[in-house]
This record gives structure tokens, C-alpha cells and sequence, in this order.
């Protein structure tokens, strides 16, 4: 049984299709990291799996259970984390976890030991009784999540967690990430980090217009757009056309020349042992080298050709309910 499937999901806005027959599956104990541009559906599937806004037609499931037909039981097994922290600020940390507690019905008890556990868990222990409202931006992110994490869900959603922090909270909550990974804590993470996005998704769904255009790990999805390149320089520009005649052994696909450079960009196999190669054929053709490097696809560059947009489009919609809580 998958952890998240989505079979067919339509969502409309008025005259916006925001998810337009998505389809999705995702495994028990994994990362799912979700990049799109601005638009592209990415919080209005959060929404629909979280229970916040039910989809038009379509199913998904969480943990085997229907969205529309037991919300209540999906909200049981669920932690969300939306795109601003939903804490409290009139409280102290320790007050904002016992205070879900006690929602999800827990005893006074139990959800003051589970309060201790948390706090302890997410390095918070030393800023426990103080008020929210002097917490910094990754403090209120750790506490965000650690309230996600109370009733121990069968699956949490993030909805970019990271946006607006400093590198180093950044980098600080991409560790707590992938040590809930290691947990088998199953993720569901959208991202406008394509960094982020390679860092600690096992798999990435690139969704486009409502629709999943693309998925796999980011190896495969860089190979799905031309693999490896091979970027050449020589010393003497009126030799480019030699070597580019020279160095067609090597290509697997058209050879760009830039003349006023005195460069070449050549498609290769992955793992051809291509620099060592290239420079013996230039050496033969007579052709000075400069410089030669591989440069694989990036996460960038998948993106850009498989939606059209540049990296700057990458983020969500905007969202009414960003600090909702299940």
C-alpha cells in the first residue's frame, strides 16, 4: 500500500484548473520532494491531501484512506507543516505543543511528557517557557514541526519549510529532515529549492498547470534531458570548426560552437572518460586547449526545459490557509 496516491485530481478555482487530473504515488518511508512554478498546483495539493479543501473529481489517499470519504481518520495520521509557522505567540513553546496535545484528546499527562520529549527532540529545551514571540524564525520552524509531529503521523507534509530563513537555520532544518527520514518518517515536501529539492527528495515530481509532468530521482531526471555535456575551450578561435571536427567521435548528439569564444559544447555519454579522450583529439587536430570540463545537467535545467519557466518562477500560490493545522 502506497503511503499518498493520487488518481485522477481536479481542483478548480472559478475559471482556474489548479490540478488538472494529477496523478501520484508516493512510498512509505519516503521523501517526496514536489517543485513547480508559481501556480503549478503545488499547495493545492497539499491542501486537498491535508483535508483543508476537498478536490472536484478524483481520489487520494493517505495511508490507504480517502480524503472525502474519512477526513477524520486522515487527520489522525497526518502532520502539517504550512508555508508560515502556525505557532501561537502569546505562548511559550512548551505551552504550543501541550496546547495540540490536548486536541488530538491526549491527558494532561501525556501531553506534558510528550511535550518533554519533543522539546528535548528538537533542541528546545532551553527555550521551553519562553514566549514565541522571541523565538528566531528557525526556532518557530523546529517548533512548527515539532507540533506536527505530536500524535507520531503515518505521513507529514511540508509545505517549504525553509522559505524565508537565514543559510544556516536552512541548512539546520535540512538535517532535521533527513533525520526524521532515517526515522521512517514519511515526507511529502514541496520546495521552491531545486537545491533543497536534490539534497533530501528520494524521488521529485515536477507538477505544471495541475498536472505531474515528470518524476523520478534527480539523476534520472537530469538524463531525461540530453545527459552529461563536454564544455571545450581552445586557444584560437579560427580552429573551433577543426576541433569540432576532431571531437564527433565523442558526440552523442549536435555540437554547439560559439566562435567568438573559441568554445565548444559537446553532448556525451556519462562516464565515457571523456576529458582524457578529448584532449588527445585536439592534440592530434593540432588544436590548443585551454580548457576542458564535464558538466552535468542540473536541477535548473531540468526544470527550465520541462516547463519553460527559469528558477526565479519556482513557489507556491498563494494560500488562504497557511496556518491551518489538521
Amino acid at each position: 500500500m502506497h503511503a499518498i496516491e493520487l488518481d485522477s485530481l481536479v481542483k478548480t478555482y472559478g475559471e482556474t484548473r489548479a490540478l488538472d487530473g494529477l496523478d501520484l504515488t508516493m512510498a512509505k518511508g519516503t521523501i517526496l520532494g514536489v517543485l513547480g512554478p508559481n501556480g503549478a498546483g503545488k499547495t493545492t495539493t497539499v491542501k486537498v491531501l491535508t483535508t483543508l479543501i476537498r478536490a472536484d473529481s478524483g481520489r487520494a489517499l493517505v495511508d490507504g484512506i480517502d480524503v472525502s470519504l474519512d477526513p477524520a481518520a486522515v487527520r489522525a495520521r497526518i502532520g502539517l507543516t504550512g508555508q508560515f509557522a502556525a505557532v501561537e505567540e502569546r505562548l511559550t513553546g512548551r505551552e504550543n505543543i501541550e496546547h495540540i496535545a490536548r486536541l488530538f484528546h491526549m491527558s494532561r499527562a501525556d501531553a506534558r511528557a510528550r511535550a518533554r520529549e519533543l522539546l528535548e527532540r528538537f533542541d528546545l529545551v532551553d527555550a521551553a517557557d519562553r514566549m514565541v514571540n522571541g523565538y528566531s524564525g528557525g526556532m518557530r520552524r523546529r517548533l512548527d514541526i515539532a507540533m506536527s509531529l505530536i500524535s507520531r503521523p503515518a505521513a507529514l507534509f511540508l509545505d517549504e519549510p525553509t522559505t524565508g530563513l537565514d543559510p544556516r537555520s536552512r541548512l539546520a532544518m535540512w538535517g532535521l529532515i533527513q533525520e526524521l527520514h532515517e526515522e521512517g518518517t514519511t515526507t511529502f515536501l514541496t520546495t521552491q529549492y531545486l537545491d533543497e529539492a536534490e539534497a533530501l527528495a528520494d524521488t521529485i515530481a515536477v507538477i505544471d498547470h495541475g498536472r505531474v509532468i515528470a518524476e523520478g530521482t534527480a539523476d534520472a531526471l537530469k538524463n531525461r534531458i540530453g545527459g552529461d555535456r563536454l564544455m571545450v575551450t581552445i586557444a584560437h578561435a579560427e580552429n573551433v570548426g577543426r576541433a569540432a571536427e576532431a571531437l564527433a567521435g565523442l558526440a552523442t548528439g549536435t555540437i554547439e560552437v560559439d566562435r567568438d569564444a573559441a568554445s565548444l559544447t559537446i553532448p556525451i555519454a556519462a562516464g565515457s572518460g571523456a576529458v582524457p579522450r578529448s584532449i588527445r583529439m585536439l592534440d592530434d587536430a593540432a588544436c590548443e586547449v585551454v580548457d576542458v570540463e564535464v558538466r552535468r545537467p542540473s536541477l535548473d535545467d531540468v526544470f527550465l526545459t520541462l516547463t519553460g519557466a527559469s528558477p526565479d518562477d519556482m513557489g507556491s500560490a498563494p494560500t488562504t490557509a497557511a496556518g491551518d493545522r489538521p
